[in-house]
């Protein structure tokens, strides 16, 4: 029996379908090799492992990508469950995720009982079906290392693990596997009780199911619904219906009757269940959500991409309509609530009934407040959980509105009183237990959160763009503060500022860049640049450009390491930043890039060169004047990003030695650990000497993209900005035998930049972007 996250060498996921593909290319994201059996075809002149190869190879092409590089592919090996399953023997975790019943799944375990090594850990991955329902009549054996293991669509992205576990586990197993997916899958781990529906799924479809039933009581359109049940509240965008679509109407049914069959008469999500027309006749018609024809939201094509919803009356489509909430009450949850008119009786209805059913499903499904608010949080993409809710909306209010409205109130919230279900006491975050006392709320090890240094600490420095914490060990942390933690002068004053405070004295040691939201930075503050091009401030520009290069070279050949941290989109001067540090420890979900083209721009920052270098420094590379510019202009000139850190790695981005976090949780740690580790024996870089192929290696450049220009792919202004990013990436006039200074190509890159900051179209595309948040195509 495996007791660490490290003896798990290889995965078996026995069930090929959208959730066993997900899991497999997940396991394959962290490189573990993994074992993908399916059925045999009905098609017998097919390949007996076509059902499993199908798979993969459908997920190679879907997207979101399931994997996170195309050669993660190549550690899924498919078989048949009637020729391979002998190889379970060869695996040291065996993950099951066929269809929802007892029956086959007994009959299945019984075979892989079999075959595996004694101790080899087996799950399920149901979502309804209890855990001891699972087992029972099973060979205690078998019982003792079966857990069930709940992930959620899309597995890649969906950070929540439920684990159900029972008292004939091992703990040294549960601990084995919860340590793999923490560590190796990226996921958080929350221990659920063996409950119908467990954690997400029991409060999650009881929320839409009465946001459902009280919007067709009310008579409210559904995106009036969706307007309420999303921002006020902290939910995702889609708001519920739009959610229900994304999910698939057609599987609510089959969730609701399973766990009617499971839970008491008298259990709020029973008393809730009710048949609607309208959903019955749509998943009859077909209108299945997005996978189907549409749902409650679909796109009619045929009247030019036109945005529709269902009248959830008339059972009519029409074009949808933007709905904006009253400004007095629309702004939080306790503002909506309070509000007399129906979208405040809505939001109370619904959201009285699901927080006060979360409240007291305490103990029931969870032993803790922190189990449930994190499982919302990440199986359904809550900002907040119900009881982070509760505290917002103010506990004793809604105790007291339910008592007056003659409703139970839960004992969990009489309990709290007057109090809250999270405090902050000497700097320690604390939560309310269900037996009345506040407990610490305590980090897994290696778990190291700006939020929790927050709370004990001031900021050594800042701004209005930036921060400046120290996180311990000698080790400062910079985080940037602006909208979408967009770049501007500001950051850059903080960057010279670390710089200064580490170099000031032996009290800090090292940087690291990082952000705890969700998008490490979005790049240059454009609206700024706007600004300051139409008044014509060109000295400004062209001061924030050489800000900009010499604070990002600053921290490049500084006396201490820097490791930037990105997660999320990391784009434009966010990844110049990421390029000048020493290592990067990347979140596995980074998107980087140089963007700029995209806004008739090209990287300002010293972007060029430093990727220039980075390809001209891989082994793949061959030797010469073109290779490596030709990569770097063909990676900025069509702003390419990476859409994980695994692409970024085959985009040189990252380089040898840079090194990815599976779990978001961790990399602030990680990364720390890592400019630590870089202390002893550290050497600042050398600075380059760069070799450019000069005006023939630009024409060559220019003539590639007149081909693009021709085909109708590229416009006349992607011919102009390519022909600024192809004298910057070739030296201009310099020659294969001259060598240029790194501050050449930086003053050769800001020329170009200013020069096309002035260029009209350049400024039409930053406007457009701006207004529309998409690009302009001129």
């Amino acid at each position: 029996m495996p007791g660490t996250p490290e003896t798990f060498k290889k995965v078996c996921v026995i069930g090929a379908g959208v959730m066993g593909a997900g899991i497999a290319a997940q396991v394959a994201n962290a490189g573990i090799p993994v074992l993908l059996l399916d059925i045999l075809p009905k098609d017998d002149k097919l390949p007996r492992d076509a059902v499993a190869a199908g798979a993969v190879a459908k997920m190679l092409k879907t997207e979101p990508a399931a994997f996170m590089s195309k050669s993660a592919a190549k550690l899924v090996e498919t078989g048949s469950i009637d020729d391979d399953l002998g190889k379970i023997a060869e695996c040291d975790w065996v993950v099951e995720v066929i269809i929802e019943r007892v029956d086959l799944k007994q009959s299945l375990y019984r075979k892989i009982d079999a075959v595996r090594r004694p101790g080899t850990p087996i799950s399920s991955n149901t979502s309804t079906i209890p855990l001891n329902k699972l087992i029972e009549g099973l060979p205690q054996s078998f019982a003792d290392d079966f857990t069930i293991t709940h992930f959620f669509n899309p597995p890649r992205y969906m950070r929540l693990l439920e684990v159900v576990t029972h008292a004939g586990n091992d703990p040294k197993m549960v601990e084995a596997i919860t340590s793999f997916a923490d560590l190796k899958l990226g996921k958080t781990v929350v221990i659920c009780k063996d409950t119908p529906g467990f954690i997400a799924n029991r409060i999650g479809t009881l929320w839409m199911q009465q946001a459902v039933n009280r919007a067709i009581e009310d008579k409210l359109t559904i995106e009036e619904a969706d307007a309420v049940m999303g921002k006020p509240f902290g939910f995702p965008k889609t708001g519920v219906f739009g959610l229900i679509d994304l999910v698939g109407l057609d599987l609510m049914p089959h969730i609701n009757a399973s766990m009617k069959a499971l839970l008491p008469a008298d259990d709020l999500f029973v008393t809730e269940l009710r048949e609607q027309p309208l959903i019955t006749k749509m998943i009859a018609d077909g209108y299945t959500g997005r996978k189907g024809k549409g749902g409650f939201y679909r796109v009619n094509k045929a009247a030019g991409k036109v945005k529709e919803s269902i009248g959830l009356i008339t059972g009519e489509y029409e074009p949808s309509k933007r709905i904006t909430l009253p400004p007095a009450t629309s702004k939080t949850g306790k503002s909506l609530i309070a509000s007399s008119d129906k979208y405040g009786k809505f939001a109370w209805d619904v959201m009285s009934g699901t927080l006060g059913y979360a409240a007291s499903l305490v103990g029931e499904i969870a032993d803790d407040i922190v189990s449930i608010d994190d499982a919302m949080k990440l199986g359904f993409g809550w900002k907040f959980g119900p009881f982070e809710l509760l505290d917002q909306l103010g506990p004793k209010a809604v105790a007291d509105r339910l008592a007056k409205e003659g409703r139970k109130v839960p004992d969990i919230l009489a309990k709290v009183g007057d109090g809250t279900f999270y405090r902050v006491t000497d700097g320690q975050l604390e939560f309310f237990g269900a037996d009345g006392v506040y407990h610490p709320r305590k980090r897994p090890e290696g778990v190291l959160l700006l939020e929790d240094i927050k709370r004990n600490s001031k900021p050594v420095d800042k701004n209005g763009s930036a921060s400046i914490w120290d996180i311990g060990d000698g080790v400062l942390c910079l985080e940037f503060t602006g909208k979408m933690n967009a770049l501007d002068e500001n950051v850059m004053k903080m960057f010279v500022r670390a710089q200064a405070l580490i170099e000031a004295g032996d009290k800090y040691r090292a940087l690291v860049v990082y952000s705890e939201t969700k998008d490490f930075s979005v790049g240059a503050n454009l609206g700024l640049a706007l600004f300051a091009c139409n008044i014509a401030a060109w000295g400004e520009i062209d001061k924030l450009i050489a800000g900009g290069q010499k604070a990002l070279k600053g921290i490049k050949y500084a006396n201490f390491p820097v490791v930037a941290a990105p997660a999320g989109l990391t784009l434009g001067g966010g990844c110049e930043i990421c390029l000048h540090a020493d290592a990067i420890q990347a979140h596995a979900e980074t998107y980087m890039g140089l963007v700029e083209c995209g806004v008739g721009l090209i990287p300002g920052w010293g972007g060029n060169g430093e990727l220039i270098k980075r390809w001209e420094a891989s082994p793949m590379m061959p030797k010469g004047p073109m290779p490596a510019p030709s990569k770097a202009f063909e990676a900025i000139s069509t702003a390419k990003t990476a859409k994980s850190a695994a692409e970024a790695r085959e985009m040189q981005m990252l380089r040898k030695g840079d090194e990815i976090t599976m779990n978001r949780d961790r990399l602030l740690f990680d990364a720390k650990a890592k400019a630590l580790k870089l202390l002893d024996g550290y050497v600042p870089p050398e600075p380059p000497v760069f070799r450019l192929p000069g005006p023939s290696g630009a024409l060559a450049f220019a003539q590639a993209v007149d081909g693009f220009r021709k085909q109708g792919v590229a416009t006349p202004h992607d011919v102009t900005v390519a022909a600024s990013l192809a004298e910057t990436l070739t030296g201009a006039e310099a020659d294969y035998l001259d060598e240029l200074t790194e501050q050449q190509v930086l003053d050769i890159e800001r020329a170009n930049f200013i020069k096309l900051m002035k260029n009209p179209k350049t400024l039409a595309r930053i406007e457009h972007t701006l207004v529309t948040g998409k690009p302009l195509r001129n």
